[in-house]
């Protein structure tokens, strides 16, 4: 009997998940073949993560980290499915399909996810899923060239934003006064203030104002 890859692809764009399916599923693997099952968006992706938990689990789950259009302000990314994925399906190898090449967003999630696989979109052919999928099955993990560069950039290694950092932020996308935020972040404005000052010096913006701090962030796929 063949053996089949199972393959969950999760992205908020049905296309780029039907790419990937056409793709993989008409390529000729030596000892196997796949089969793709896709989820355009967040929530749909999480049902079917929890519902392989309870069933047979995905050999591996492709994910984009912007899993919302911006104009949701919908804190929730891939990233937080990739932390899922590792607590309900720790077999599953967890692989990231993302436009950000961004060093610190790529080392936050390394550090957050720990995953199998990190593929920048403008990077991804052919060729690329297929080598994926051979590397990541048997001797993981795999990257492209601009994330590996990102990953190994010094001045990430040591950098991690957590809830905290995330909800500061979230709320500054949301226009939520600085001083309002207490009452939704269990912090003290001191800190709150802390937080955001180390948030602009990690991301060399050290003299510009919160519109500049969400501007950052939103571009480096942290919001």
């Amino acid at each position: 009997m063949e053996d089949f890859v199972r393959i969950l692809a999760i992205d908020d764009h049905k296309m780029t998940t039907l790419g990937y399916k056409y793709i993989l599923e008409d390529a000729e693997f030596d000892s196997f073949k796949v089969k793709v099952d896709v989820a355009t968006g967040y929530d749909e992706g999480q049902k079917k993560i929890e519902n392989s938990a309870k069933a047979s689990n995905y050999d591996i789950i492709l994910l984009d980290i912007q899993l919302f259009p911006a104009e949701a302000k919908d804190p929730r990314t891939g990233e937080d499915l990739g932390i899922l994925a590792r607590k309900l399906v720790p077999d599953s190898k967890v692989v990231f399909m993302s436009s950000f090449s961004d060093s610190y967003r790529i080392n936050s999630i390394c550090q957050a996810v720990n995953p199998d696989g990190y593929l920048v979109k403008s990077e991804i052919d052919e060729q690329s899923l297929i080598e994926m999928v051979k590397v990541v099955r048997t001797k993981p993990p795999y990257y492209t060239h601009l994330a590996l560069v990102a990953a190994r950039k010094n001045i990430a290694q040591s950098f991690k934003i957590d809830d905290y950092d995330r909800a500061i932020l979230h709320q500054l996308s949301l226009g939520t006064k600085t001083k309002d935020m207490t009452a939704v972040i269990p912090l003290s404005l001191a800190t709150i203030d802390n937080r955001k000052r180390s948030l602009k010096n990690s991301f060399g913006i050290q003299d510009k104002n919160d519109l500049a701090l969400i501007d950052e962030a939103r571009n480096r796929g942290f919001i």
